[in-house]
């Protein structure tokens, strides 16, 4: 959370960016996200939280996933699960939908990504001229495979989950946005945000032992997409890293 606090104002300054997505599923000390954790990021200036398997860590967070629409779980749960996968904000005088989508590759994810996807973007194309994907997703195939699918049907496709920035950002053939994997944000001197000596003895034990948060500086790892707001096109994706300390 300090590192959203400490970075996210003079990015935002930075890219003049209309509209802020963060993945805010492990933010409960790595695990998950409670109201009150998603209260403070609302207040640092996001506009939209997304998350992933985890988000179901807190049941405490299950009404707040029904309330808040600009609250997202991944559309491809079952319907009957709390919450909503996809919103509508609007900025600079566009709409503009954020679409949330779960990896099947070592993920629990009850329906298929990509059915899901076709259904869930030809409803958001009337409604808004620019949508934003984020693919929270293990397999770098998986999530290339997907944005491949959705190019030029979509302005960006967004990977997340790995904690680990890839240097594959690009425009798709089509218009659309890519990046595998966005990386994360939190403790650099760990391993992916934990704590570096736990992750090593969970690895020699192989026992499931749960693991802390490292401390330390840190890094919030982002892009920044321009998109032409008229034809949903994507126009440029820059990779993002600020340090803090």
């Amino acid at each position: 959370m300090h590192a959203v606090f400490a970075g996210l104002h003079g990015l935002q300054r930075r890219t003049g960016a209309a509209v802020v997505i963060a993945n805010g599923e492990n933010a409960a000390d790595g695990y998950g996200l409670t109201p009150e954790l998603v209260d403070r990021i609302f207040g640092f200036g996001v506009h939209v939280i997304t998350s992933g398997n985890h988000v179901w860590q807190h049941p405490v967070l299950h009404r707040t996933l029904d309330r808040e629409q600009r609250l997202l779980r991944p559309e491809n749960y079952l319907a009957d699960a709390p919450g909503h996968g996809w919103c509508v904000v609007s900025a600079a005088g566009a709409e503009v939908a954020v679409l949330n989508l779960q990896g099947r590759h070592a993920l629990p994810s009850p329906r298929c990504p990509f059915q899901t996807a076709d259904s869930a973007v030809a409803a958001l194309r009337t409604k808004a001229s620019v949508i934003v994907v984020d693919l929270h997703a293990e397999s770098f195939e998986e999530k290339e495979a997907l944005a491949l699918h959705l190019d030029g049907r979509v302005s960006a496709v967004i990977g997340t989950h790995t904690h680990v920035t890839t240097a594959d950002e690009r425009i798709l053939p089509g218009g659309t946005a890519y990046i595998t994997d966005v990386g994360m944000t939190g403790p650099s001197g760990g391993v992916i945000g934990f704590d570096a000596h736990d992750s090593v003895r969970r690895s020699l034990s192989q026992m499931p032992l749960k693991l802390a948060v490292a401390g330390g500086a840190g890094t919030l790892n982002a892009v920044h997409v321009e998109v032409d707001a008229g034809s949903g096109r994507a126009l440029s994706i820059e990779r993002v890293q600020v340090a803090y300390g």
